[in-house]
């Protein structure tokens, strides 16, 4: 098959697959223990929770964008000899 059929290259899905790895930490670092109706828990306003969890997720949306938007430059073709 040829590669002008395909969308993405190989740079773009290693893009992708860092970026969709980013936003699962950043979804990991969000979650914590919840409260309940007897128990209040106030680990769940962390920095952690508040502050870095949506930066980090914040930037592996944006990894992901950059990763479906970068064209990569074309390598020069070489002149078969005939």
């Amino acid at each position: 098959m040829d590669k002008r059929n395909f969308a993405f290259g190989k740079m773009n899905f290693i893009l992708l697959a860092i970026g969709m790895i980013v936003v699962i930490i950043g979804f990991i670092l969000m979650s914590g223990g919840g409260s309940s109706e007897t128990a209040f828990d106030p680990s769940i306003f962390d920095a952690r929770h508040i502050k870095v969890a949506p930066v980090v997720t914040f930037l592996g949306f944006v990894s992901i964008i950059v990763a479906i938007v970068y064209h990569p430059k074309d390598e020069p073709k070489e002149e078969s000899i005939q």
